[in-house]
């Protein structure tokens, strides 16, 4: 039996999206993710660049559970493809109960957009050009 340790975190209402740093990608990608997080049941998404990140998330308190899951499944794809060498992997979706996550790099911006897991997941695929 795993237990798992409560925190105690302070996180302020956020009105707008965290933007760290000043630089945002050169291309129209942020756009296009804002609209999508108008997509029904998206909840919110992470965009991160070599030299930036940016996070939109509905629900500001679980910004921290997000980023890790983002990061671990990233993480994880890279190396799975490795060890069965399967070549660099397109995306990736991880679906839970209740939430999926998609996944994906493009250039040097690496993509999660959490959803619902009714959330139409081939649109957003679309949307982003990603086949």
């Amino acid at each position: 039996m795993v237990k798992k340790r409560k925190t105690e975190q302070e996180i302020a209402t956020l009105t707008e999206p965290i933007t760290i740093e000043e630089t945002v990608p050169a291309n129209n990608l942020r756009a296009t993710l804002e609209e999508i997080n108008q997509y029904e049941g998206v909840v919110g998404y992470i965009l991160r660049s070599t030299t930036s990140a940016s996070i939109d998330l509905k629900d500001p308190t679980k910004i921290i559970d997000y980023a890790i899951l983002s990061s671990s499944a990233m993480d994880a794809s890279k190396e799975l493809s490795e060890l069965f060498d399967i070549g660099k992997p397109k995306n990736i979706v991880v679906e839970g109960k209740n939430v999926k996550m998609l996944s994906l790099t493009t250039n040097e911006n690496k993509i999660s957009i959490f959803m619902d897991n009714n959330a139409d997941c081939k649109r957003i695929q679309r949307k982003l050009c990603v086949p």
